[in-house]
């Protein structure tokens, strides 16, 4: 699910224009709220109406650890109805996690309700091996810095092999992010990367209104 807000005259804006101010202003907890309560009551519906749908939820850093977003998650989730086993929540590898055992413990929590965990924006941090060490992770998505040139550049194929390796033998199912035609699929499938995001797989369009979803976006 992808989070956008209309303007006063309708328009989108995108999340890179406000999602810092409410970082720094404190409001991104709200957000969130608004975001897990919304998608999970959209994909309960969706599962209603015989749509096979997961969704991927992305949480600020600052939640690893925050008990009150993981008892929002647990009710909306029991209040719903919905599927966890088909919800991932994500976080980029270069938020801040202030504490690692909270947000082990958080994790865990997550994974004990039945979802999953994937780590965003892989590769992007020095934070990367400490991370996958340290916090259970079910997925990485691979940054899309790696993923635009993968086949033109050398060094961004080596880097993509090594990541998608190291993965593997961790046990960790690797996404591509950023994939925009079919020979950079190709390549990706090459290095061993097993799933792929972007354009040239699908382009976001407005939720079903009757899924309870609006200002939400799937893509």
């Amino acid at each position: 699910m992808l989070l956008r807000l209309r303007d006063g005259e309708g328009g989108l804006i995108p999340p890179a224009a406000f999602l810092d101010v409410a970082e720094r202003f404190g409001l991104i907890g709200e957000i969130d709220q608004w975001v897990v309560d919304h998608a999970l009551r959209a994909q309960a519906r969706w599962l209603a109406a015989g749509r096979d749908v997961t969704l991927a939820i992305n949480l600020s850093g600052r939640h690893l650890g925050n008990q009150a977003m993981l008892a929002t998650i647990r009710e909306a989730i029991e209040r719903h109805a919905s599927d966890p086993a088909r919800v991932v929540f994500e976080v980029t590898e270069t938020a801040a996690v202030e504490s690692m055992a909270q947000a082990q413990a958080f994790v865990h929590a997550l994974r004990g309700l039945g979802c999953r965990f994937a780590l965003d924006d892989f590769g992007t941090g020095f934070s990367s091996f400490h991370y996958l060490r340290h916090i259970p992770v079910d997925h990485v998505k691979i940054d899309g810095s790696f993923v635009r040139r993968v086949r033109s550049d050398a060094v961004d194929r080596l880097f993509v092999r090594a990541m998608a390796e190291l993965a593997r033998g961790l046990g960790i199912g690797t996404v591509a992010e950023f994939v925009e035609d079919e020979e950079t699929l190709a390549v990706l499938e090459s290095l061993g990367v097993e799933m792929a995001q972007g354009y040239h797989l699908g382009r976001p369009a407005p939720a079903p209104l009757d899924a309870g979803a609006e200002g939400l976006s799937a893509g």
